[in-house]
């Protein structure tokens, strides 16, 4: 399981000239698909004169299997590919790559192309801003108040997001956990309750 992982901290663009042609190299972050293409769609109608906008992107984790690519009417393979490998490579989740490419007259061949578009998307992740995201798991916690002072100091020795507590008959807490503590917390919070708690997690 990833434990933690590097992801976009903003918007960035660098810009590569190859004999004559433009490629502007754009990244951004991108949670899940539909963030993706709409950052490929802003860009396409940002760019209606460009001969090409290819993209590549992993939506979600650097391991997931949510990540699509285009060649954008270049050759196949010489585009999409090469970009999504760098992004493969570079560890980086929840990102979004698109090069905008404007023709400057000299043809590139089949291997310059793929060169140009991965030095393109190298390129802007040299000096890209990023931060760490964690994977969480959200837990919803049942228990007695007589746990409430023992479970508050057991929650601040983890790392814990999105604490929502609602007080009835009994105190309910929902909690984003980070995914890697997860069964060590587990097993702290029976110990610590002899049992007496309910964890459901949806």
């Amino acid at each position: 399981m990833t434990q933690s992982y590097q992801v976009p901290a903003k918007d960035w663009q660098v810009e590569l000239e190859v004999k004559r042609s433009k490629f502007l190299s754009f990244a951004g972050h991108a949670a899940d698909r539909d963030h993706a293409e709409a950052f490929i769609r802003k860009l396409r109608d940002q760019h209606p004169q460009a001969n090409h906008v290819c993209w590549a992107y992993i939506a979600g984790a650097p391991n997931t299997t949510i990540r699509s690519m285009s060649d954008d009417g270049e050759p196949s393979g010489t585009a999409g590919m090469p970009m999504l490998k760098v992004l493969e490579y570079s560890g980086y989740g929840d990102i979004v790559v698109a090069v905008v490419r404007y023709f400057g007259g000299t043809k590139l061949g089949t291997g310059g192309l793929q060169r140009a578009y991965s030095d393109a998307v190298s390129l802007v992740l040299d000096d890209l801003p990023t931060k760490p995201k964690v994977s969480r798991t959200e837990m919803h916690l049942s228990y007695d108040y007589t746990y409430d002072g023992g479970i508050s100091r057991l929650l601040a020795r983890f790392n814990v997001e999105n604490i929502d507590v609602s007080y009835g008959q009994k105190i309910r807490l929902e909690i984003a956990i980070a995914s890697y503590e997860l069964s060590q917390f587990k097993e702290e919070l029976v110990n610590l309750t002899a049992g007496n708690v309910e964890v459901f997690i949806p």
